[in-house]
C-alpha cells in the first residue's frame, strides 16, 4: 500500500540524500538550472530495475540534450548503490533512501509499507520545481523510456 502519490502541477518536495559516492545531492540545487527526471525503483541488483537503468545509461545523452538531471532513488544503502553503480557503468547518481527508512519515497507517495521498498515512480521536474509529469508502475512493470523524452520535449 502506497500513500498518495503528488500529481502533475505539484510543487516536487526538496529532499536531501547521499549518492552512490557519499556526496550530498539536494533536489533544490537544481532549481533555476536544470530540469530533473527524479526516477524511483525498488531494488539494485534486480531484473527489471538492472534493466531499466542500464537502458538510462545507454540514452544519457538524450536527458542531457533535454538540459535534464537524471537522479534515481532507491532505498539500498549508499554501499551497496556504490557497488552496482560500478558494476553497471552508471554515470549518473544513484540515490540513497535508506535512513530515516523510505522517507523521500513516502514524500513522493511510491513507498510501499508492505514491501519495505519504492514501486516504480518516475517524476518529470520543470526548473522551477514543478512536477510536469509522472508515472507509476507496479514492481515487476518497466516504464517505457521513451515517455520521459516526451514528456521532456512538452516543457
Amino acid at each position: 500500500m502506497v500513500s498518495e502519490t503528488i500529481g502533475v502541477g505539484d510543487k516536487a518536495p526538496d529532499f536531501e540524500l547521499k549518492d552512490n559516492h557519499g556526496a550530498t545531492v539536494k533536489l533544490s540545487d537544481f532549481r533555476g538550472a536544470k530540469n530533473v527526471v527524479l526516477l524511483f525503483y525498488p531494488f539494485a541488483f534486480t531484473g527489471v530495475c538492472t534493466g531499466e537503468l542500464c537502458e538510462l545509461r545507454d540514452n544519457l545523452p538524450r536527458f542531457a540534450d533535454r538540459d535534464t538531471q537524471l537522479l534515481a532513488v532507491s532505498n539500498d544503502s549508499i554501499h551497496t548503490l556504490r557497488v552496482f553503480g560500478e558494476q553497471e557503468g552508471l554515470e549518473y547518481p544513484l540515490l540513497s533512501d535508506f535512513w530515516p527508512h523510505g522517507e523521500v519515497s513516502r514524500a513522493y507517495g511510491v513507498f510501499a509499507e508492505d514491501k519495505g521498498c519504492a514501486v516504480r515512480g518516475t517524476f518529470v521536474i520543470d526548473k522551477e520545481g514543478v512536477v510536469r509529469w509522472t508515472v507509476v508502475n507496479a514492481l515487476p512493470d518497466a516504464r517505457d523510456l521513451n515517455e520521459y523524452v516526451q514528456a521532456l520535449d512538452a516543457l
